[in-house]
């Protein structure tokens, strides 16, 4: 695998489920099922991603566990729990042009209206209302910040995103 074509880590393998190999699967999408959309799946053993095809999955009370092929073992599956999940970004779906996946944002400069540099996306982080954009200040900030929140609300703060430019224009006062 080329190095631009880094998987998109969609989740992680959990513990053993039963004798026959199944694992307990902890997913990052928007919904449990969600990771199940996505064929094959990557997983990361030993520092080295490879690919594997979900056989079938369900619901065990409330946790969610799957059989992977070639997985048929407890033995088998202990070796693969905490393993990470993932997909090549060709598998994502494609977004209207308004949405955005975070990790497009990640390492994106921030600009305000007035041309100043706020930093760089560092992390984003759900908040339930709106997701905040937590900006990495550049070393020599003329306002003395480390790190800036901005709420990722369109059209209010969030003037413009361009993904390819890796820039954010926003409406933002650089000292707040």
């Amino acid at each position: 695998m080329s190095s631009n074509q880094q998987p998109v880590v969609l989740g992680k393998l959990g513990s053993c489920h039963g004798i026959k190999g199944w694992l307990k699967i902890t997913a990052y999408t928007d919904s449990v099922e969600g990771i199940f959309d996505y064929s094959p799946w990557l997983i990361k053993e030993n520092g080295e991603w490879r690919e594997v095809k979900v056989i079938q999955w369900r619901y065990q009370g409330k946790a969610v566990v799957a059989e992977l092929e070639g997985v048929t073992t407890r033995e088998r599956a202990q070796m693969l729990t905490n393993c990470e999940i993932g997909i090549l970004p060709e598998q994502m779906n494609d977004l209207p042009e308004d949405e955005f996946y975070w990790r497009d944002l990640i390492g994106c400069e921030v600009i305000n209206t007035n041309g100043y540099n706020m930093g760089v996306v560092d992390q984003i982080v759900e908040t339930g209302s709106n997701d905040v954009l937590l900006v990495k200040a550049n070393a020599k900030d003329s306002f003395g910040k480390v790190e800036r929140m901005l709420p990722f609300v369109p059209g209010q703060f969030i003037l413009k995103v361009d993904v390819q430019g890796k820039q954010i224009l926003v409406d933002w006062d650089p000292d707040f």
